[in-house]
């Protein structure tokens, strides 16, 4: 029985895998190539698809997928060679791995039957559970799936801020977090990263990889003697921060790349691999940017930069070769909604002039928030639950624009999930992309001056 009536998404994976193997001539036919495929992705619609049939291909199709995600990875540097990899090419590469990654993730869904994560469900440790949730590169399958130190993983929470830090730059992207894998004190291989709450810590990796992520991505350094080396100084180097500044390097909230007194997650991997080539290696080779007209919420959550490392941007980094690539397909669709959701967001912040007002309600959880940094990490924690825990460096503006984010945010996202379940039920298929936008529309119309906190 066939997958659909045109067989599109076949068609897009196909051309995926032969774009890899074909020359581009110059960045026009490049550029075409790329544009082409990502609207077959985006034009994909699941309500043609005999669902039976796809439950039983989603395997086949998502390795598929993936594979051609990689081939089409490994001509960067060969585009890059011959003056391809032009701005409008790095978009283009990044709209098709987004929606690609999209339609890997609702194959994977439908095959699972659209389980979803239910309360009091543990969400899987990244690169466990089933078959299915781990991708692993062919190039390295005759090799355990282990980490190593210097290894760099990719990561995306669930929380609506890290949508908002996924969504932030100037392409969409679909990660919200990157740390490096080290040799801990005691030969245990721990985390090395910078959390907004907490700044710089180490984690064993066994613990870090079970805190309810959705997608994860594991790349490793071609150069292993740098990347353990990378490794061991970012280690030793948050070990002394820890010794002499009570535990930890605060979070950068500027983004800024240049000096790293503070530390945002992205710009810590960047260091590490710093120090390992005496300054001659900085990563991102294609940075995001973030030079958008309206720069309400930047402004207000301390964002100065115009340019930075977005974790997202590892995807375009070919030193590093992807390891493995896993998702819990009972958070997808969740994590998928709420990407949506910030993307909506930025662009009427940035089309048409909506920006963040606070009400006393929220004035009050930015003065909670600002009054718990002074207590000790104890008391901070029992109130977590009224106020997230909040460094001492994050200002009063910076917990208002979080707590308005989220609490717009969360009444559409649930208003969404209730759509979907909807379609689910009724058809078998999730909510098309399209008709998630055209729904978010439909609920801004309901009052065009006010969505949550944002006001035109």
């Amino acid at each position: 029985m066939p997958l659909n009536r045109d067989a599109s998404l076949v068609g897009a994976i196909t051309a995926m895998s032969a774009l890899a193997n074909r020359t581009a001539r110059d960045e026009t036919e490049l550029l075409a190539n790329l544009n082409g495929i990502y609207q077959a992705l985006l034009t994909a619609d699941f309500s043609t698809f005999d669902v039976a049939a796809v439950r039983a291909a989603a395997p086949q199709l998502v390795q598929q997928i993936f594979e051609a995600q990689l081939k089409l990875r490994s001509q960067i540097p060969v585009w890059a060679a011959a003056g391809l990899m032009s701005r409008p090419v790095q978009t283009a590469l990044r709209d098709l791995f987004r929606s690609s990654r999209y339609a890997s993730e609702m194959l994977g869904e439908l095959h699972f039957r659209h389980a979803r994560l239910m309360n009091g469900e543990t969400p899987h440790s990244a690169f466990t559970g089933p078959p299915l949730c781990t991708l692993v590169n062919p190039a390295m399958a005759a090799v355990p799936l282990t980490f190593q130190p210097g290894d760099v993983v990719l990561q995306r929470g669930r929380m609506h801020n890290s949508a908002a830090i996924a969504r932030i730059g100037d392409v969409d992207s679909q990660f919200s977090h990157v740390a490096v894998v080290a040799n801990g004190a005691d030969g245990q291989l721990v985390m090395v990263e910078a959390l907004i709450e907490e700044g710089t810590v180490i984690t064993p990796v066994d613990k870090a990889m079970a805190h309810g992520l959705g997608r994860a991505v594991l790349f490793r350094h071609r150069d292993t003697a740098m990347a353990g080396l990378a490794a061991e100084l970012v280690h030793d180097h948050v070990l002394r921060a820890e010794r002499a500044n009570n535990g930890r390097i605060l979070y950068d909230f500027t983004m800024e790349l240049d000096i790293y007194r503070l530390l945002f997650c992205a710009k810590l991997v960047r260091m590490a691999y710093a120090m390992s080539s005496s300054g001659d290696y900085l990563i991102p080779r294609y940075p995001t940017r973030l030079d958008m007209r309206n720069r309400d919420f930047l402004d207000r959550i301390g964002v100065t930069a115009t340019q930075t490392f977005a974790p997202g941007d590892m995807e375009l980094e070919t030193e590093f070769d992807i390891v493995a690539e896993w998702r819990d397909y009972r958070i997808t669709s969740e994590l998928r909604l709420k990407d949506m959701i910030m993307t909506k967001l930025f662009l009427w912040m940035e089309t048409e002039g909506y920006r963040f007002e606070p009400s006393l309600n929220i004035d009050m959880i930015a003065l909670l928030g600002r009054l718990s940094t002074h207590l000790p990490s104890g008391v901070q924690d029992l109130i977590a639950s009224v106020v997230a825990k909040v460094p001492p460096n994050m200002t009063y503006d910076s917990i208002g624009a979080v707590a308005m984010l989220h609490k717009t945010a969360e009444p559409l996202y649930q208003e969404l999930v209730q759509l979907e379940g909807e379609s689910i039920s009724t058809s078998g298929h999730q909510l098309h992309p399209r008709a998630v936008f055209d729904a978010l529309e439909r609920i801004k119309a309901r009052d065009p001056a006010m969505i949550g906190y944002l006001v035109k």
